[in-house]
């Protein structure tokens, strides 16, 4: 049996979760997810929970938002003017495709309107959020 190390390739299933047992995402109701350690895939607080793991284990830990997807930064909320948004119906909580400097898509969320201006929230959604990850290896080998 192979247990899993830096460069592993893996098979798993997982789900996440909020701190509040609401389901964010699982693989366990459809095919397993399979990657390579390392190779960007996962976060590494998500693959600091995998090393050592091997096939048939399953582990079920609690993130703290610094080792998920960090904290809700406030530098992370930008002010656009309302004239911006044109032709738009807004509303807190909408999704809004902006462009970076170098023009990749960068996707925003409308979190307060004003009538002069309109906050756009860039950080990842589960900022700031602790997370319940639920692990089971299927497979766990070399790469």
């Amino acid at each position: 049996m192979s247990t899993i190390t830096a460069g592993s390739r893996v098979t798993l299933h997982f789900a996440l979760k909020l701190d509040d047992g609401q389901l964010v995402e699982s693989t366990f109701d459809r095919q397993p997810a399979t990657l390579v350690m390392g190779d960007g895939s996962l976060l590494e607080g998500f693959e600091a929970v995998l090393l050592g793991m091997s096939a048939g284990e399953r582990k079920t830990v609690t993130l703290p938002a610094g080792q998920a997807f960090g904290p809700h930064r406030q530098e992370n909320l930008q002010r656009f003017p309302r004239a911006r948004f044109v032709g738009m119906e807004l509303e807190p909580g909408l999704m809004v495709d902006f462009a970076d400097k170098g023009g990749a898509s960068l996707p925003g969320v409308i979190a307060d309107i004003g009538d002069s201006e309109v906050v756009v929230d860039f950080n990842h959604p589960l900022a700031g959020r602790a997370l319940i990850f639920e692990v089971e290896i299927i497979e766990a080998g070399q790469a």
